[in-house]
């Protein structure tokens, strides 16, 4: 049986895929196929262009004959322009999707086979890996978070674990997303800014779906990608969002196990902060003490970790990024 056939005796639910795009043109036009080709038949794309000044909006725009909906606003960051999206999204499920990403053709499909008959509010997942030219170098590995938990249980995981879910990975129905909010543009520098927002995401629902036989393809490596930004502004809306998000999960769950959780994702952010920023690395540590503390190392590979032992973390973290800037 198809998995349309599944969800052929219920109300057929329009998914909106919303697509920020800023200076993406090399790429863009493989992601709204991807987009395009979606099975899941219902749905809309809608693409808002963040000011770009490649030729991204034009390769969008030459998208709009096949029923692609083009917005343009000016350089106000990703959050501000999956914002603009929601504002105009009709659907019933919401997919995110960076303009430098890929969806398998059944991903959407798929994942609302689950979404549409769960007893009670979920979002989905999916299986992603990265790639760096073409999305046939992906390669698909089991990671802690593939399997079906609970909000709580996931945060928890994603943390302790230092493991992560890609953007594109994530459906949403819209009532969970109405209760998590709008992506918060007050961090627009966060260069992991689907964190906070997912953990809102997360929080509002009461399970989280794993359907590993959806797949994202999730490109990396490039030089200029937002998630790889550490500037001074970046690193100051990765640790307040971080902070936001602890406060959110204690007021879900006050437990042992969160607070750990909070205090390593707290010392994980201190030592890869290090040796910049150091009243924000002061007050985190603080906090991190308040929560109970944490054993964490710092992450080493076999040569980091003798000369750890050698000449202590800071020194070696200092050597490392003067080696990896040059």
């Amino acid at each position: 049986m198809s998995v349309r056939a599944g969800i052929a005796n219920l109300a057929v639910p329009l998914v909106s895929i919303i697509i920020p795009c800023h200076n993406a043109a090399p790429w863009l036009a493989e992601t709204l196929e991807s987009a395009l080709a979606q099975t899941w038949q219902e749905k809309e794309i809608i693409l808002v262009d963040d000011g770009s000044t490649d030729e991204s909006l034009a390769t969008a725009r030459a998208f709009e004959p096949r029923g692609v909906r083009v917005l343009s606003q000016s350089n106000l960051g990703a959050s501000a322009a999956r914002n603009l999206g929601l504002q105009n999204a009709c659907g019933d499920y919401l997919q995110f999707l960076d303009a430098d990403d890929v969806l398998a053709p059944d991903k959407i499909e798929r994942q609302l086979s689950r979404l549409t008959v769960s007893s009670a509010p979920a979002v989905a997942t999916c299986a992603w890996a990265r790639f760096y030219t073409e999305p046939t170098e992906a390669r698909f590995v089991r990671e802690p978070l593939w399997e079906d938990l609970a909000p709580v249980d996931w945060l928890v995981c994603s943390w302790e674990q230092q493991v992560m879910m890609a953007t594109a990975a994530w459906l949403v129905p819209r009532a969970v997303a109405e209760r998590a909010g709008s992506w918060n543009v007050e961090l627009a520098h966060n260069p992991i800014d689907d964190m906070e927002y997912f953990s809102r995401v997360l929080l509002a629902a009461e399970k989280v779906l794993f359907c590993g036989d959806a797949r994202v393809y999730y490109r990396s490596g490039l030089p200029d990608s937002l998630s790889q930004r550490r500037t001074d502004a970046a690193w100051l809306a990765i640790f307040q969002s971080f902070h936001l998000t602890i406060d959110r999960l204690l007021a879900h769950e006050d437990l042992p196990r969160t607070r750990h959780a909070g205090a390593v994702v707290l010392q994980r952010l201190v030592y890869e902060c290090y040796p910049r920023m150091p009243a924000l690395r002061v007050t985190a540590a603080e906090r991190v003490r308040a929560l109970g503390g944490c054993d964490l190392l710092p992450d080493a590979g076999p040569w980091r970790r003798r000369l750890q032992r050698l000449i202590g973390w800071k020194a070696t973290k200092r050597l490392h990024d003067w080696y990896y800037h040059a």
